[in-house]
């Protein structure tokens, strides 16, 4: 397996260790419900340091992202950040991103784990734009600092003015007495904070700086596992769960980054922009259970009638209120909110909402 520059640290903690994205990556350390509500109630650091990063720079840079990603980069300008996906030429998805935009001619895009040889294949292939690409996933290493303390934490290791980063956006300074760290006001949790990327050698300093300046504010590290119940309870896709290369991202409810703009002729677009106007016949909801139960990925999603109307794609239970959530794709007809629909678990069919 993989390592990051901080898998050492992860075993010298005690985190329970497991392979995720070819990675020896931790998923918990004190418990996932109790790293969960750290979270939402402190700071925790999550080592995401397996992502995947790809520079694309030069004069074609602009032209081959406005072919490959399904978003309107040309409305992005230096220092902000877009979400976006890569259509895959058949309605479906070759992976979710970010777009960082350094530059004139300069963006780094930021790809899921599990995906960065298929998505820099990708890119590869359909460069006939000749943009400048380099695959920098090696050389880079990343961590999310989040929490509603994440910001009055993190102020103190640096003088880059955090509280005027807004959301979506980025700046490059000195963090923890190191140069050249991105610092982006992103997150997978809804519960706010930054995203730092910094060169492997500065791993260690970066790490201490952080757990010495968080000790006031409760900081713990946080694993893979509370990271899966926190981005759900926000309602953010999992790519190789809620979307992958069998849905569209009109069906998966991501028209927001799907831009039918004048000029801009992503790959996909006649197909999707078909979609967007006739409609499709499911769609990817959010849906809490009335009782209690944990819906569980590929759990049937069935009608008042017992019949099969779609499958669940990701489900857990919140730590806190113990209530059973889920993501899944149900027919169009009930993917209006406060439609009720049934979850398949065991012999039962549990009752559900869905909910925005």
């Amino acid at each position: 397996m993989k390592t990051t520059p901080f898998t050492i640290r992860h075993i010298e903690l005690g985190a329970k260790m497991h392979e995720f994205a070819g990675y020896n990556m931790p998923i918990e350390y004190s418990g996932i419900t109790d790293e969960h509500l750290t979270v939402r109630n402190a700071v925790g650091v999550f080592d995401v340091s397996h992502m995947g990063e790809f520079w694309v720079k030069g004069p074609n840079a602009l032209a081959f992202l406005q072919k490959v990603t399904s978003n309107d980069v040309s409305i992005l300008s230096v220092g902000k950040i877009q979400y976006s996906c890569f259509p895959n030429g058949k309605g479906g998805i070759v992976d979710d991103l970010l777009v960082y935009h350094f530059e004139e001619d300069k963006y780094l895009l930021v790809v899921n784990a599990s995906n960065i040889e298929k998505d820099w294949n990708w890119c590869v292939e359909n460069n006939t734009e000749g943009a400048e690409l380099e695959n920098a996933s090696d050389w880079m290493a990343q961590l999310a600092v989040q929490g509603p303390k994440a910001t009055e934490m993190m102020q103190k290791l640096t003088e880059v003015n955090l509280s005027e980063i807004p959301y979506y956006s980025f700046q490059v300074g000195r963090f923890a007495g190191v140069s050249d760290v991105i610092i982006s006001n992103t997150g997978y949790t809804g519960a706010g904070g930054f995203e730092i990327y910094f060169y492997p050698e500065n791993a260690k300093k970066i790490w201490n700086a952080l757990f010495d300046a968080g000790i006031e504010y409760g900081i713990k590290p946080i694993g893979l596992g509370a990271r899966d119940t926190l981005r759900l309870e926000k309602g953010f896709c999992l790519y190789g769960n809620d979307i992958d290369d069998t849905t569209s991202p009109i069906e998966a409810g991501l028209g927001w980054i799907t831009k039918f703009v004048d000029g801009k002729n992503f790959i996909d677009r006649p197909l999707l922009e078909k979609q967007k106007t006739s409609g499709v016949s499911r769609k990817l909801v959010r849906f809490e259970l009335t009782g209690r139960g944990i819906p569980r990925h590929d759990y049937e999603i069935v009608n008042e009638k017992d019949e099969k109307i779609g499958h669940v794609t990701s489900g857990t239970m919140l730590p806190d209120s113990k209530k059973g959530i889920g993501m899944g794709y149900v027919e169009t007809a009930y993917s209006k909110p406060g439609s009720i629909i049934y979850i398949k678990i065991r012999a039962n069919n549990m009752e559900a909402t869905v909910v925005k």
